[in-house]
C-alpha cells in the first residue's frame, strides 16, 4: 500500500467572537506510506483545548497562530501501524502534537511513548498529559500552597481544575470549587472530595457566595476562568495571597478590548501575587511529575471525568461546545477504535 486515505481538520477562516463550524472544516487526503527511518501513526484520541481558540487569531502570542488553510494541530495519542526502521515499533502507542488528522507520518520527532498498563490511553491527553501537568506546575510551583491552606479553584469540573482540586487536596489543603451545573458540583464533592462547591449559574452574588464558603479568605486562587470570578476572588484573597493565571475562558471569544477588574487595587492593598504561566516553560519538571501522578493513579487516590466525542468530523462541534460549557472534565475526540488490529 502506498498511501492510506486521511481525513484532517483545517481552519478556513478566523472566528470572529464565538466560532463555528463554517470556520473549521474537514479534507481528505492520501498519506504517503513511511520512508527509511520512519513511521506510520494512525491517532487514536485527540484533544480538544481552550488555548487553540487563541491560535485561531492572527496576533503574536507565546505559540505560533494557525495558518488559514493548515490543519489545526493539538495533542493526540495514536498507535504506530507501520515503521520502517523507524525510533517505533508497529504496535507502540505514542504521544503528540499532531492531532486533529487521522494518520501522519514522522521520523519520530517530537513524539514520546505512553504506556497502555498505568492508565488507559487517552488519560495521556489529560490526567498523565499536558492537563495533568498544567494543573500541577501551576498550583504547586507558582501557588505554592501549604497544609491549612484554602484554594479556590474556578471551572473546577474542568479538565485541569478537577485536577488542581485533587492536588490541592493531597497536599492537605481546604478546597473550594466554582462549576457550571449541580451534576458538576456533585461530582466535585463527592468524587473528587473537596471542601465545598458551588454553582455559579444559579448565584446571583458572586462575592457573597464565595464568601460563605471562604470564611478564612482564600491563600491560593488557581484561575481559569477571568471576568466576574476574578473580582470575587480577588475580594476574599488573604494578605499576601498567590493567584494563578492559567486561564481565561469567559473572554476568549470577546470582540473587544475586556476591561480589568474593578477592584484591581486589592492586589496592591493585599501585597498578592498575581502570575500568568505556560505549561511549555515547565518541561524541566516533567520528570517529577509523571512518577507521582502515575502513583495517585495506581493508589486511586485521583479521579477524573472525560467527554469523548465519536468521530473527526465532530471535532468542530466539540470544539465549540467547550465555550458553551457541554464538556465534564476533558474534551476528547475518539478518532478510531482502541481495540482494532495492526493494520498495515
Amino acid at each position: 500500500m502506498d498511501t492510506v486515505m486521511s481525513r484532517e481538520i483545517r481552519l478556513k477562516r478566523r472566528p470572529v467572537g464565538t466560532p463555528t463550524e463554517a470556520d473549521i472544516t474537514l479534507f481528505e487526503v492520501s498519506v504517503r506510506k513511511p520512508g527509511k527511518g520512519e513511521i506510520l501513526v494512525r491517532n487514536l484520541y485527540m484533544s480538544v483545548d481552550p488555548y487553540m481558540r487563541g491560535r485561531m487569531m492572527d496576533r503574536k502570542s507565546y505559540i505560533p497562530p494557525f495558518q488559514i488553510g493548515a490543519v489545526l494541530e493539538g495533542g493526540a495519542v495514536g498507535q504506530v501501524v507501520a515503521s520502517e526502521g523507524g525510533p517505533f515499533a508497529k504496535g507502540d502507542y505514542v504521544l503528540s502534537m499532531l492531532g486533529w488528522r487521522e494518520y501522519f507520518v514522522s521520523d519520530g520527532s517530537g513524539l514520546r511513548k505512553v504506556d497502555p498498563t498505568i492508565a488507559p490511553i487517552q488519560a495521556y491527553l489529560g490526567v498523565l498529559g499536558l492537563t495533568g501537568f498544567t494543573a500541577y506546575v501551576g498550583l504547586l510551583e507558582i501557588g505554592r500552597p501549604k497544609a491549612g491552606d484554602t484554594v479556590f479553584v474556578s471551572a473546577a469540573s474542568g479538565a485541569v481544575g478537577s485536577m488542581v482540586c485533587q492536588i490541592a487536596k493531597l497536599k492537605g489543603c481546604r478546597v473550594v470549587g466554582s462549576a457550571g451545573s449541580d451534576e458538576k458540583v456533585a461530582w466535585l464533592a463527592e468524587e473528587a472530595g473537596i471542601d465545598a462547591a458551588f454553582n455559579y449559574k444559579r448565584t446571583p452574588d458572586l462575592i457573597e457566595e464565595l464568601g460563605k464558603h471562604c470564611q478564612k479568605g482564600i491563600d491560593v486562587y488557581y484561575e481559569n476562568v477571568g471576568g466576574d470570578h476574578l473580582v470575587a476572588a480577588l475580594e476574599h484573597m488573604n494578605p499576601f495571597g498567590r493567584i494563578v493565571l492559567c486561564g481565561l475562558i469567559s473572554q476568549y471569544n470577546a470582540t473587544e478590548p475586556v476591561p480589568g477588574p474593578v477592584n484591581f487595587a486589592q492586589i496592591l492593598v493585599k501585597r498578592l501575587t498575581l502570575q500568568g504561566f505556560v505549561v511549555g516553560d515547565h518541561f524541566d519538571k516533567l520528570s517529577r511529575f509523571t512518577p507521582e501522578m502515575s502513583k495517585w493513579i495506581k493508589e486511586g487516590k485521583i479521579k477524573w471525568k472525560e467527554t469523548v466525542v465519536d468521530g473527526l468530523e465532530n471535532a468542530p462541534a466539540a470544539f465549540i461546545g467547550l465555550f458553551e460549557g457541554k464538556n465534564f472534565g476533558k474534551m476528547l475526540v475518539k478518532l478510531a477504535p482502541d481495540t482494532d488490529p495492526i493494520l498495515l
